[in-house]
């Protein structure tokens, strides 16, 4: 159980709902225990002096009785299931804001579906526990215990027969908990899996379609979820006998438990009235541990749950503040420099993605860094954005060492266009905004008109409220890669990262993003990864990659005359794009 150990803070943020679910429990739980008293002192006292007013006064009591069991049970229902909600919601948004915070080592190794499965599925058992079953284990153990009490009180002989099967009952529940949270464990991550995939394919549906692999999806997510099937009937399996165990035990000792009552009424030693509390006692306490059987399945299915998503909330960031963040200098100089870096990623820490680079970027300095695919330019921006810490060496930001400095700091003076733009399911406007949540609707509509989308944004249906569906589909590449630009003006950052923003593109579309670009990158610090030589001609310099070392420096002229990578890349490029153009025109 000690998984969910991990539950108990949540639930005594809420020590109200607490104590109202714990006043309904007992509350049911004492007046289901007073029924079998009013029913000996009627079976004994009032048939017997056959006084029908005593007996229509106990069946009064009865019906009041009940009306009190009824409310507090419905006391107990609200409270508990209403805790339950509370509880899990807060779970979930922990849990998903602690997941935000992780590092990107972290998704390099975990696949999106499954940790959107822990939110989903995983919280919802563990919702159920702390609801519903919370509530029926406390109501059965409170009402066990004392009709155990009771039976005791009512005849000790009897009693010790009855107790006698306990470890019969708890010894299974024990053994079998175990096992079927090791089972239920198992289902859930095969479960995971199969909503990893099917989110996987979904998301790339298109691409699915385009090559005809429907069947081919399907028939993989079929085999997953028969896998998950059969982990979760694993699961059921152990439960059933679990249940099946337990309740055999619990009734056969009530029956064994009767029979004996029954001599002693025969013999004299017991009235009716007695054997009949004794016997409901009996039932009660049976009732009780069999239930909580069923119910020890249900918690230990949850305990599994709660494993793994304790196991989300245990991930430490690799990339955090220190303790004491040295503070970057105001107004930012906006300079950047790799100082002897070196670098691997973590799932790949047997291969160098960088080695030994060396360089500085002044503020205002357009720098353009080139290269063969693999050499390592999307690298430098994740090291600049502190997605990473280097292996070896320093990443330096307006003069600081970024490993001292509050990442949220150092990230706040960085805009950053991608070349693979992310477009949320939201609309034109919340896009933009994306860059900074706190921009007027002038600022955002000013931002537009920067990066050249007004006018595709004034086309559209209700043009900045247009929703743009889930990735952006709704939007051609062009209108994306705007949005991208857009989102980085409004945060108006003095360091700008650009990822080759055009290469994807018409030539019109280019041509309207490369002059917002132009617009983005006017007095700022721009670095811009190239795939495109043309576009990075009046780069102030060029930094040339490959095997992740800078082998060339220096502006397009420069290189070209060296006869080196950059002039074999430019051959490439510009003779090819060349040949390709008087092809077309012959």
């Amino acid at each position: 159980m000690r998984p969910l150990a991990r539950l108990v803070p949540y639930v005594l943020r809420y020590r109200g709902l607490l104590a109202g679910a714990a006043l309904s429990l007992v509350a049911a739980a004492l007046t289901t225990l007073a029924l079998p008293i009013a029913v000996r002192r009627m079976i004994d006292h009032g048939f017997s002096d056959a006084d029908s007013a005593l007996v229509a006064n106990y069946f009064a009591m009865l019906l009041v009785m009940a009306a009190v069991l009824a409310l507090a049970s419905a006391g107990r229902y609200f409270f508990v299931v209403t805790l339950g909600e509370r509880v899990v919601a807060d779970l979930r948004g922990d849990v998903f804001a602690h997941v935000t915070r992780l590092s990107a080592s972290f998704f390099d190794r975990a696949q999106s579906g499954e940790i959107v499965s822990r939110l989903a599925a995983d919280t919802t058992q563990v919702k159920s526990v702390v609801g519903a079953t919370a509530s029926v284990a406390l109501r059965n153990l409170i009402l066990g215990s004392g009709a155990l009490a009771m039976m005791v009180i009512t005849s000790p002989k009897l009693s010790a027969l009855a107790i006698a099967a306990i470890p019969f009952v708890v010894l299974p529940l024990v053994a079998f908990g175990r096992s079927v949270r090791r089972k239920s464990r198992a289902a859930q991550d095969t479960l995971a899996a199969a909503n990893a995939y099917a989110g996987e394919q979904i998301g790339a549906v298109r691409t699915v379609q385009a090559f005809t692999n429907e069947a081919l999806a399907a028939s993989r997510f079929s085999a997953a979820v028969e896998s998950a099937f059969a982990a979760a009937r694993s699961s059921i399996m152990a439960r059933a006998v679990l249940t099946f165990v337990a309740i055999f035990i619990v009734f056969s000792s009530v029956v064994a438990v009767l029979w004996m009552g029954s001599r002693d009424v025969l013999a004299g030693d017991m009235s009716p009235g007695t054997l009949g509390q004794f016997l409901l006692y009996a039932v009660f306490a049976a009732g009780a541990l069999g239930a909580l059987s069923e119910v020890w399945g249900e918690v230990s299915q949850a305990a599994g749950a709660a494993e793994r998503l304790s196991e989300l909330l245990a991930e430490t960031p690799a990339i955090a503040a220190p303790a004491r963040p040295v503070a970057l200098p105001t107004p930012a100089p906006a300079t950047v420099e790799f100082r002897h870096v070196s670098f691997a990623y973590p799932a790949r820490d047997d291969s160098r993605a960088l080695h030994d680079v060396s360089f500085s970027v002044a503020r205002g300095e357009t720098v353009a860094i080139v290269g063969p695919s693999g050499a390592g330019k999307s690298t430098l921006f994740s090291l600049i954005l502190r997605a990473y810490d280097p292996v070896r060496g320093a990443v330096l930001v307006d003069g600081v060492d970024i490993g001292r400095a509050d990442p949220d700091a150092l990230r706040r003076r960085i805009a950053i266009v991608p070349q693979d733009v992310t477009v949320f399911d939201a609309t034109v406007g919340e896009n933009i905004a994306f860059g900074r949540l706190d921009a007027t609707d002038a600022e955002i509509a000013q931002a537009a008109r920067d990066a050249n989308a007004e006018e595709f944004i004034r086309r559209l249906p209700q043009g900045m409220g247009t929703p743009v569906g889930e990735r952006g589909v709704t939007l051609s590449g062009g209108q994306r890669q705007r949005l991208a630009i857009a989102r980085a003006i409004l945060r108006d950052a003095p360091i700008l990262l650009l990822d080759e923003a055009t290469s994807a593109l018409d030539a019109e579309s280019e041509a309207l993003v490369q002059a917002a670009l132009e617009r983005l990158m006017r007095g700022r610090t721009t670095l811009v990864i190239a795939h495109r030589l043309a576009t990075v001609l009046n780069a102030d310099r060029i930094l040339v990659l490959d095997g992740g070392r800078i082998v060339e420096e220096g502006t397009h002229r420069s290189l070209v005359a060296r006869d080196g990578v950059y002039a074999r890349l430019a051959r490439l490029q510009f003779e090819t794009g060349a040949d390709a153009f008087r092809g077309a025109a012959e």
